[in-house]
């Protein structure tokens, strides 16, 4: 780190004022905002070593996972194991608020850590691995930025690979009757529910060593996927009732038949997320997905909201990272989403909680980087190792120099006037 970074943690610890580190501002939250010092790791994104042998990668923590996955690691014939949606994220950003892909035997990724770097409210520079302060390990690979600034960090990967996949349309009551025969027979398997109908468009990913074959056509991928759709949810939003018919006029459209492709796993992985979007996200154990689903179904229906597809459905492993909403649960995530066509606002607020209340009552856990309503008093149940993480970011930054209003709500103990639990 520039010695005038270390000169913002030296100024703000004698004046007594809060920082943050922003990564790539993609956290649909207030994760990283501050009234204070913002440190912003942009130009800190340099590759500090790849080890073949090993299969991992040391970088600086500003580095972009999507600057990994075109320059550096194909060049390495290395891969990350398992990814998000999107790869515009940083290396501090991606593990410090839990991002994850699909996978029963993959797991967040922060689980894939080898080792950091982080710098203390002191100034202190530590190391962080299973062998070196590795008290501290479980706590800091998912951290949310309040233990301390990281600089950088080292991801085991695997040899680069392609993946498969085949995309297949279903019935929402198929796939959960045989989702645990999905989940196994696929490397990376995920499924989309589209409100206001029984469809859902499964993806079924494994590795191959197959050559690559990608079909793909800019009047449906953009015109029809994108643009006209755009313009279709616009319109709704005048005549709302109009979101059944585009929901079942899309998957007729994009969805309806099977679709294969081979392609570098990367270009798997990531896909377009499309437009401006408000977006929640929580895990539960995963054999709580069926009836999840059909409780959000319901109220969907009973209450005549209009919900935008899709419900993504992934499913992860469970791990022993003190914060991580796998913690000792295999667990599935639900996502739900609405969009705002041309940025258009949109209602959302009643689905969102009916959402969150479902979600809690069955052991959910929410994404840290999305919006939530808990606070210390709810984590503390649904985390077993809440306490002892509490107690190292304490110990980390005795002052709370690392927090912010986010931070505050999450590790304040004080009953909410809006609880699930």
């Amino acid at each position: 780190m520039s010695n005038f970074d270390i000169r913002i943690v030296d100024y703000a610890r004698e004046k007594g004022k809060k920082v943050k580190v922003v990564g790539f501002g993609h956290s649909p939250s207030d994760i990283a905002c501050t009234t204070d010092f913002m440190i912003s790791l942009k130009r800190y994104n340099k590759v500090l070593k790849v080890d073949e042998e090993k299969s991992q990668v040391s970088v600086q923590a500003g580095c972009l996972i999507k600057d990994l996955n075109h320059n550096v690691l194909p060049a390495h014939n290395l891969a990350f194991s398992v990814q998000g949606t999107v790869d515009d994220l940083s290396a501090a950003g991606v593990i410090s608020t839990g991002t994850h892909g699909t996978g029963t035997n993959f797991g967040i990724v922060s689980s894939y850590v080898v080792d950091l770097t982080l710098m203390k409210a002191s100034g202190e520079i530590i190391t962080i691995s299973k062998e070196e302060n590795s008290e501290l390990f479980n706590a800091a690979v998912l951290g949310l930025g309040s233990l301390g600034v990281i600089l950088s960090v080292t991801f085991q990967c695997e040899k680069a690979y392609r993946l498969h996949q085949r995309q297949f349309p279903s019935s929402l009551k198929n796939v959960i009757d045989n989702f645990d025969k999905h989940v196994a027979e696929a490397d990376h398997f995920r499924f989309m529910w589209y409100p206001h109908t029984e469809s859902v468009v499964c993806y079924s990913a494994s590795r191959t060593k197959k050559e690559p074959a990608v079909k793909s056509s800019w009047f449906w991928d953009m015109f029809v996927g994108y643009h006209l759709l755009q313009l279709l949810l616009w319109i709704s939003t005048f005549v709302p009732c109009l979101v059944k018919s585009i929901n079942r006029l899309y998957f007729r459209l994009m969805c309806q038949q099977p679709i294969e492709k081979v392609a570098r796993s990367d270009r798997v992985f990531n896909f377009n997320c499309l437009f401006k979007q408000y977006v929640t996200e929580w895990a539960i154990p995963k054999e709580n997905t069926g009836v999840v689903l059909y409780k959000l179904k319901d109220w969907i229906e009973q209450n005549g909201f209009y919900a935008h597809f899709p419900v993504e459905v992934r499913f992860v492993r469970a791990d022993d990272i003190y914060l991580s909403p796998c913690y000792q649960q295999d667990s599935c995530y639900i996502n739900i989403i609405m969009y705002r066509p041309f940025n258009k606002l949109v209602d959302h607020e009643s689905y969102w909680t009916a959402y969150e209340s479902i979600m809690a009552e069955h052991g959910g856990r929410p994404h840290w980087a999305k919006a939530h309503k808990y606070t210390g008093l709810q984590f503390q149940k649904i985390y077993p190792k809440w306490k002892e993480f509490c107690a190292i970011r304490e110990k980390l930054d005795p002052n709370g120099m690392f927090l912010n209003a986010n931070l505050e709500r999450v590790f304040d103990a004080r009953p909410s006037p809006s609880t699930y639990v």
